[in-house]
């Protein structure tokens, strides 16, 4: 190097950056000319030199200063070489200049030699490698023969093969299957712009195998696709070898997710990994090919879709196996007979000896997994019940509810009180089993005159109490003390909608009211608190097990407010401590609940005996009316009437409870289908997101270098401009200097012209 200032207690280091490689000279001392002497290589075949000259990949030096003592490195400057104008004949050195230079007030260059240079060792390693082949046998000149490109397989429809390869060499048996297991995330592949149609579209999977159009069973849903898997195979007449080359000359195997005509998204999976040229591994077991691939949609609609995470990326498992047709009589994979019915999802594209019971046995399974998940689908959309001893007498009364509200009507007929009806409350199929417990723990900080027995009351509509609840008995509360509220824990069972509950509390505070209970005068209100039910919601929840172990929910709230008086400015007269729990327990099993107390239901039970034992002890004179066959036929057409109500009465039921269960699983799914697709549309507005913030990142990144440039452009246009205003000047006063210079001489002249010709005048005098 040249043109460097001296800064001795430093070192000078140039790295080199190619194709993400990085080589670097060893430190030398900072003198105005180092001296690096230092050779840097990158060893690259002829096709990647050829690849980078077309992407015209940069060789960038960058140069540092080092500071030994605190390993300080700083950037002096950088050089931009450039691949293409690298030859293969050695070329002298060039001085490069540093761009970004450091040091403004030195024009440091650095000399550099570029050249490339032959390996000869390497093609001496290649040329022995080559000379060490085996020699080429028949079936290596046929193959030496043989153009991949002309490998065709041919259909033999009498035997039932596709022949690969010339007939006459490739004899021997193989079996190709294809079978697809499962796919997630599909529906990361309609894009909100595509149309599908109104009514419930079908999906399925599509790929050729040679030749063959193969689609698998189709299904409906996207989000949770459930088909049983499906294996295609073909059985082909070849060579190991030949079979090989046809593999790896022949294009990917493409499959396809399709809706009618349309392609969603489609996958390639490569075939030449399943042979290995001079590999056995065949002859021994099976070869497979078998993975998670992702799904890809096609180019118009690829422009509409963002890129997706991995774990969000729609995926299909495929298992691709190759064997040869002997290996299948093997006792490991048991066979069908050739005369057995084929499973439906098994497909033959050519005719084969057998089949493995694997796939089918798998296959199999999933019906009674997809009965399993229905049936817990089923049982998730059902209310469960109420696990408490309340709960069970009331589903017990609602059970015997049609007997006895049927047999009351009969002995109203013939007698002339009216029957205790039992009155039912009909539960929505969506509300869930709630326990609510407050806790009223303790007054303090009383800001009151005087000693008060405190007692708390309050009362809450969604409980549907009559009587306020109230603590009990009253205690002293003072100034400065704390104390803590005897019988003050309470808890609700009730059964409602979540959304409603959340609602209620949302809307409606909890109003608990203090009150000094006086023994020779009325009760006192002092003050009122407000507790914010909706506070528990906020909380963490925490899971436990309930009586029958079902999953429950728990969350509980701790807090302190103050209690405001009742008359006056509303200011704070004391503080109260509670705590509230919310248990859910799930959906509630029970739709009815019978609300009548024991002795209605004994009432009416007696009732029920009414008509067989009134005749006896009633007087002759006025039963005998009712002793008639009109009477009679009547009484029965009555009891028939009031049979059929109740039996019409319990279908409707079952009916409104049959399209509840279908509204309820309609619902969810469609719920499914919205968070779905809201998951959808997040992670597209993420990625859309980090694309505009990379982009914004890019153009802050260009906006700086554009700034730096324009400043190093402003600077360099300075210096020139001082430089031509200094270089102005000096020619201007050269100009100035000549011309004065010019004009003294002249004087000087013009003085001596003056003085011979006074001279030759006297001169001329004197002659």
């Amino acid at each position: 190097g040249r043109y460097f200032p001296k800064r001795p207690k430093h070192m000078l280091v140039v790295e080199a950056n190619f194709d993400s490689q990085h080589l670097a000279t060893d430190p030398i001392e900072h003198t105005d000319q180092p001296a690096f002497a230092t050779e840097l290589a990158w060893e690259i075949d002829r096709k990647a030199l050829h690849l980078h000259r077309l992407q015209r990949t940069p060789i960038k030096l960058q140069c540092f200063a080092l500071d030994p003592v605190s390993s300080a490195k700083e950037n002096v400057g950088y050089i931009v070489l450039d691949l293409r104008a690298v030859q293969e004949k050695k070329q002298a050195p060039r001085w490069y200049p540093l761009l970004s230079n450091k040091y403004t007030k030195f024009k440091s260059e650095i000399q550099v030699g570029v050249v490339l240079e032959t390996d000869s060792k390497a093609l001496v390693d290649g040329f022995k490698a080559k000379e060490a082949l085996p020699k080429e046998g028949k079936a290596s000149a046929l193959l030496s023969r043989l153009d991949p490109k002309s490998i065709v397989p041919v259909l033999n429809e009498e035997e039932g093969y596709h022949q690969i390869g010339p007939a006459e060499y490739c004899k021997d048996y193989f079996v190709l299957s294809v079978t697809i297991v499962f796919a997630t995330q599909l529906e990361q592949l309609v894009p909100s712009t595509t149309k599908l149609p109104e009514r419930q579209p079908e999906f399925f999977f599509y790929y050729s195998l040679l030749g063959n159009d193969v689609t698998n069973e189709p299904f409906t849903d996207l989000i949770n696709p459930n088909f049983e898997p499906e294996r295609a195979s073909v059985r082909i007449r070849s060579t190991a070898d030949v079979l090989q080359v046809y593999l790896c000359a022949q294009a990917k195997l493409q499959i396809h997710l399709c809706c009618g005509d349309q392609s969603l998204g489609s996958t390639e999976i490569p075939l030449s990994g399943l042979l290995k040229k001079g590999n056995v591994e065949i002859d021994q077991h099976p070869v497979t090919i078998e993975g998670t691939f992702i799904l890809v949609p096609p180019n118009r609609a690829k422009q509409k879709l963002p890129q997706l995470p991995l774990d969000m990326a729609p995926t299909v498992g495929v298992s691709v196996t190759l064997q040869r047709e002997s290996l299948s009589a093997q006792p490991s994979v048991p066979l069908n007979a050739p005369s057995e019915p084929k499973q439906p999802q098994e497909k033959v594209l050519s005719p084969i000896s057998g089949e493995t019971e694997t796939l089918q046995q798998r296959s199999q399974n999933v019906p009674s997994q997809a009965d399993h998940s229905s049936a817990n689908e089923a049982t998730e959309s059902e209310v469960e019940s109420v696990k408490s001893e309340k709960g069970t007498k009331l589903k017990e009364k609602a059970d015997n509810g049609p007997v006895a509200g049927s047999q009351p009507k009969t002995a109203g007929a013939s007698s002339s009180s009216e029957p205790v009806l039992a009155q039912k409350i009909v539960i929505p199929a969506a509300s869930h089993h709630f326990c609510l417990s407050i806790d009223l723990r303790s007054i303090r900080s009383l800001e009151v005159g005087f000693p008060i027995n405190c007692i708390l009351r309050y009362s809450y509509p969604l409980f549907a109490s009559a009587a306020p609840i109230m603590t009990s008995p009253p205690v002293e509360v003072r100034k400065n003390m704390e104390v803590f509220l005897p019988q003050s824990c309470c808890t609700f069972d009730f059964a409602t909608i979540p959304h409603q509950l959340q609602d209620t509390f949302f809307r409606l505070p909890l109003l608990v009211e203090l009150w000094h209970k006086d023994k020779t005068a009325e009760d006192l209100l002092l003050g009122t608190a407000r507790l914010q039910l909706s506070n528990v919601l906020a909380s963490e929840r925490t899971q436990f097990s309930g009586g029958n172990g079902e999953q429950c929910w728990r969350q509980t709230c701790n807090e302190t407010v103050s209690v405001t008086a009742a008359q006056g400015s509303g200011c704070r007269i004391a503080e109260l401590s509670f705590a509230v729990t919310l248990e859910d327990y799930g959906l509630v099993k029970m739709q009815e609940v019978l609300v009548s107390d024991s002795s209605q239901c004994v009432g009416a039970g007696q009732q029920q005996h009414v008509p067989q034992t009134q005749p006896r002890c009633a007087p002759e004179n006025h039963l005998q009316p009712r002793e008639t066959l009109e009477y009679k036929a009547a009484l029965e057409l009555e009891m028939w009437k009031g049979m059929q109500e109740d039996i019409f009465e319990n279908q409707l039921k079952k009916k409104e409870m049959a399209h509840m269960q279908k509204l309820v699983e309609e619902w969810k799914k469609r719920d499914v289908e919205r968070e779905a697709l809201v998951k959808k549309k997040v992670t597209e507005s993420t990625v859309l997101e980090e694309q505009i913030q990379k982009t914004l990142r890019d153009i802050d990144k260009r906006e700086q270098q554009l700034f730096s440039a324009e400043s190093e452009l402003q600077r360099v246009k300075k210096e020139l401009q001082a430089e031509h205003e200094r270089n102005l000047q000096e020619l201007q006063d050269s100009v100035r200097r000549a011309r004065e210079e010019c004009a003294h001489q002249i004087e000087l002249e013009r003085s001596k012209i003056k003085q011979l010709e006074d001279d030759k005048l006297h001169l001329q005098q004197q002659v």
